[in-house]
This record gives C-alpha cells, sequence and structure tokens, in this order.
C-alpha cells in the first residue's frame, strides 16, 4: 500500500501542477477539469477505501496548498469521496468506457455537494458550486468525457499505482 500510496501521490502532485500552471492559464477554458478527482477515483476504486482515504487526504493536502482554500478543505472532501469511491470495489466492473464516466459524474456531484454542506460550517465564506450556474455543469461534463480517458491512461501504469494489479489478482484464482 506504501508503495501505491507513493505513486498516486506523484501522479497527484503532477496533475494538480498541470491542472494549475497550465489549465487555469488557457483562455477559452472556463473551468479546469478535476484530473486529480480522476486519479482518486482510480486509485480508490481498485485499491479499496482505505487507500482511498489515504489518497483522497494526501491529493486534498497538495490542493490546499497549491490554492486559496481553508487547509484541510480539500483533503475533507477527497478524503470522504475517496472512502465513498473505495466502498465499491468488489460491486462494479469499470473496465468499460461507460463506468468510469458515471462514477467521474457522481464524485463531482458529490464534492459540489459536500462543498455546499461544509460551507456552512465557514460561514459562507468558500466558494461553492451553484447547480444553477453552467460551470458546474461544464466541469461535470469534462470530468465525465476526460475519466474514461484517464482510466485508460492510468492503467499503464496500474503495477505502480494498484495494491494487487489486476493480472495478478487473476493469477491467485
Amino acid at each position: 500500500m506504501i508503495k501505491s500510496s507513493f505513486f498516486s501521490f506523484i501522479f497527484s502532485l503532477s496533475f494538480l501542477i498541470i491542472e494549475t500552471a497550465l489549465l487555469s492559464n488557457i483562455s477559452f477554458l472556463p473551468v479546469v477539469p478535476d484530473l486529480a478527482l480522476l486519479i482518486l477515483i482510480y486509485v480508490s476504486f481498485y485499491n479499496g477505501s482505505i487507500s482511498g482515504e489515504v489518497n483522497g487526504f494526501l491529493s486534498g493536502m497538495i490542493l490546499d496548498f497549491l490554492s486559496v482554500s481553508p487547509l484541510g478543505l480539500n483533503s475533507l472532501l477527497r478524503t470522504i469521496i475517496g472512502f465513498i469511491t473505495g466502498c465499491f470495489k468488489d460491486f462494479i466492473n469499470v473496465d468499460t468506457v461507460f463506468f468510469p464516466a458515471i462514477l467521474a459524474a457522481i464524485a463531482t456531484f458529490v464534492k459540489a455537494m459536500l462543498l455546499f454542506v461544509v460551507s456552512f460550517l465557514f460561514g459562507g465564506k468558500i466558494a461553492v458550486y451553484h447547480l444553477s450556474e453552467s460551470l458546474f455543469w461544464i466541469e461535470l461534463c469534462m470530468n465525465t468525457v476526460l475519466a474514461p480517458l484517464m482510466f485508460a491512461f492510468l492503467r499503464l501504469f496500474s503495477s505502480w499505482l494498484l495494491i494487487m494489479p489486476k493480472s495478478a489478482s487473476y493469477a491467485k484464482e
């Protein structure tokens, strides 16, 4: 689990830097896709809820340090999302194109709902998604469309990111 957590930390850090340094400066993108959330979904789904919590906390801390949000906000959100995603480890087959997209859409929606709930604790001092605005729906669509591509890309590194890669689990059965 340490190797998986280390490499998911490196991947999350790399993609968060890409998000903040490159994608956020592209003027025609009104919203930046949450690539680190897609990495979290991939790792936590295949490794389980404990790994999802650890990786959610680590990627959330990175995001907290790179953003202007209150320290711990993204860690809390991503820890919860990692746990919830990891709970579905043995129930859904995400080897198709369809299910990674659904997982990404649900995770983006859960992130928006958790931000809304947590905003009450901060007295409205944090930015929340408004479901009536197009920015949320654009990010939802971007994450949904990019999820199958990210899952395919991350499968190339499954020996680094997963506790027990799928090929090894078939050998045990």
